[in-house]
């Protein structure tokens, strides 16, 4: 609230301040910082706002990092300050001023101080970036040897200063608008001169709507001085399609951060997703380094077989485009599709109703089912040895990345599911459940709280047989009450028996009913409406009967789960929790999702036999019939349509 209070005051956009927590998670990550183990080691941040990506970088690391910030807002520098003091890092210096024209980190001999870390998001694309100082003559030489940045767009001169600022052997990392790896002019020469010198080791291209004040997508520049002479490519990463809305922005889940993390550290090449770009590439396309032009992100065109719509049947390459899931069940192919008579063709040998049904059924698939379920379910036993070993003083975030990676290290070879799609389902579990009640337990130990331990959970662990008797109740209630309106549907405007049995409030009452019937029961033209309110009346009295044993064995109920919570010992907490609760939910999640693949695959196929199930001729024949009616139709009422 205090940061963006700050940044409204201030007159700049949010966006120059607040870069997402997923996003500085990301940065921190792919420049290595969780291996710095020496507390003489330092970070950076040139453009620090109020310090979250800063504190964020400084978290990372495997001890207590130097930590080292400049911000030119003087409101949002004091802020830094506190952030720093509030997140234990109280000697961390924050100097305010422009980082551009007046460096506040500096040697005795006037050089500029250099850092093993630097990250930064500094405000995109400013014009006044020259302001207070000649970066022709600049004192700390930025600009030697790279190129002066345009006039009116200062982002280059971010990158240079961050580079600047980084030891000999120094890891950096900048978000910057992706112009930055297009543009032309001074900027071109810029980004040749830092291709040739190795320093730029990856390029991660960003979801566009991310940040605060702006919706243009962005990247971030992965920065190495080491120059690795091994390394004779720049990395690249499209994530720009791993996201999820979040109101009117957009936002990484946890799978998309762990595969930017994963993909970038071990420099895997993934069709769609990431690409080892040689330098010689790079210099082909005159040092553009824009992403589309060396990763194609869009998807297969679903061609369309001329032959098959003019004379029916699936194409056999179509089928052959599943093969990922004919691999795990190569007999469910042949139970399919059966040859159309024409080469190259098949059809299908099933109603495409029945086909997700087919599917489930089928032998292979359930074995794929049951055998990832049997390591999950391995996993989850494992998980819950470890989750019942949680004690006061505890660090959360340490026990959900070792279950979560197990997680993800399981099911990472599953061939028809993306492993990290996995990992997310308990990774969006933690956010919204477990991560309070272990945080819970790590404070207060294990207590038999409700709101750690709901009471459904106790209801289906020990008293089944009474939740069964007040459902049954509830179902016999529900029936009564279904028959009394359906007699007060059945009544009309010209004939309705329950008109002078209302109360005033147009309600029907026992007492109501009763001195209705008092009046009408001598009345030989009321037998009818005699007979439909004893009717009701009788059901009035049956709904009261059975609303007040509904109400007896709901108290009852209450009574036993509360003296339950009272009696729970440690272990029954512990297993309630791990296994009832948490275990639970995350295996019913997967457990759907591996059903999902079912419907994947017969949608397609659906897809393919409904696009080739009428070939031309058949048409052809159905319009001339229909033609022939129309103008016999015609014919008859005197008009020639031809």
């Amino acid at each position: 609230y205090l940061m963006k209070n700050f940044a409204v005051q201030s007159g700049k956009s949010k966006g120059q301040f607040y870069t997402p927590a997923e996003v500085s998670r990301i940065m921190s990550k792919v420049i290595g910082i969780a291996k710095a183990t020496k507390a003489a080691q330092s970070v950076y941040d040139p453009a620090c706002g109020s310090g979250s990506l800063l504190i964020k970088a400084a978290s990372e690391a495997g001890t207590k990092l130097s930590v080292f910030g400049q911000e030119i807002d003087n409101s949002m520098a004091g802020l830094a300050k506190m952030n720093m003091i509030l997140h234990d890092i109280p000697t961390a210096e924050i100097h305010r001023n422009n980082t551009l024209s007046t460096p506040g980190f500096k040697n005795q001999d006037g050089s500029l101080q250099a850092f093993d870390f630097a990250v930064a998001n500094p405000p995109f694309s400013v014009k006044n970036w020259k302001d207070g100082f000649d970066p022709e003559h600049d004192l700390f030489n930025r600009f030697d040897g790279f190129g002066i940045p345009p006039d009116k767009n200062g982002d280059y001169a971010f990158l240079l200063h961050l580079i600047k600022s980084l030891k000999s052997t120094g890891k950096g990392a900048i978000i910057l608008p992706h112009g930055v790896l297009f543009r032309g002019g001074a900027e071109a020469e810029i980004r040749k001169n830092l291709v040739k010198r190795k320093y730029i080791k990856g390029i991660i291209g960003l979801p566009a709507n991310l940040f605060y004040g702006t919706g243009i997508p962005a990247c971030i520049i992965v920065i190495d001085k080491e120059q690795d002479p091994k390394r004779d490519y720049i990395f690249f990463i499209d994530a720009s399609k791993g996201y999820v809305k979040d109101g009117n922005k957009n936002r990484l889940r946890e799978q998309d951060i762990h595969k930017i993390v994963d993909v970038f550290s071990k420099f895997t090449e993934m069709d769609k997703y990431s690409r080892r770009v040689r330098y010689e590439e790079i210099e082909k396309n005159e040092y553009n380094l824009n992403i589309p032009r060396y990763i194609d992100t869009s998807a297969p065109e679903d061609l369309q077989d001329i032959e098959g719509h003019l004379k029916g049947g699936i194409p056999m390459r179509d089928i052959d485009a599943l093969d990922r899931y004919w691999m795990v069940m190569p007999e469910l192919r042949n139970k399919l599709f059966a040859s159309f008579g024409r080469e190259g063709y098949l059809k299908l040998n099933i109603a495409s109703g029945d086909l997700n049904r087919s599917i489930l059924d089928d032998k292979q698939f359930n074995t794929f089912k049951e055998r990832w379920m049997n390591r999950l379910s391995t996993w989850a036993a494992e998980s819950a040895t470890s989750l019942k070993q949680v004690m006061i003083g505890d660090k959360p975030k340490a026990i959900i990345h070792e279950i979560s990676e197990e997680l993800l290290t399981i099911f990472k070879p599953n061939p028809l599911l993306d492993g990290y799609e996995i990992y997310q389902i308990l990774m969006q579990y933690w956010a919204d459940t477990m991560q309070d009640d272990i945080y819970q337990i790590v404070v207060e130990g294990w207590k038999a709280d409700k709101e750690l331990i709901p009471p459904e959970l106790i209801i289906k662990k020990y008293f089944q047989s009474d939740q069964k008797a007040i459902d049954e109740l509830q179902e016999q209630k529900e029936a009564v009450t279904g028959q009394m309106t359906e007699l007060e549907e059945e009544q009309t405007e010209d004939s309705d028996f329950f008109e002078d049995a209302r109360t005033e409030k147009g309600k029907l009452s026992k007492a109501s009913i009763n001195a209705r019937i008092k009046t009408i029961k001598h009345d030989k033209d009321a037998r009818d409406e005699l007979k439909t309110l004893r009717v009701y009346l009788t059901l009035l009295e049956e709904e009261a009967e059975i609303k007040a044993k509904l109400r007896r064995a709901i108290q009852e109920l209450e009574t036993k789960v509360g003296k339950k919570y009272q009696s729970l010992s440690e272990d029954e907490i512990k297993t309630l929790l791990v296994e009832d609760k948490w275990l639970a939910a995350v295996i019913k999640e997967v457990q759907a999702t591996l059903e999902i693949v079912s419907h994947r695959l017969s949608s397609r196929i659906k897809e393919l036999a409904e696009r080739y199930a009428q070939p031309l001729p058949e048409i052809e024949t159905e319009v001339s019939d229909l033609t022939a009616k129309v103008e016999e139709h015609l014919k008859r009422m005197g008009f020639t349509w031809k």
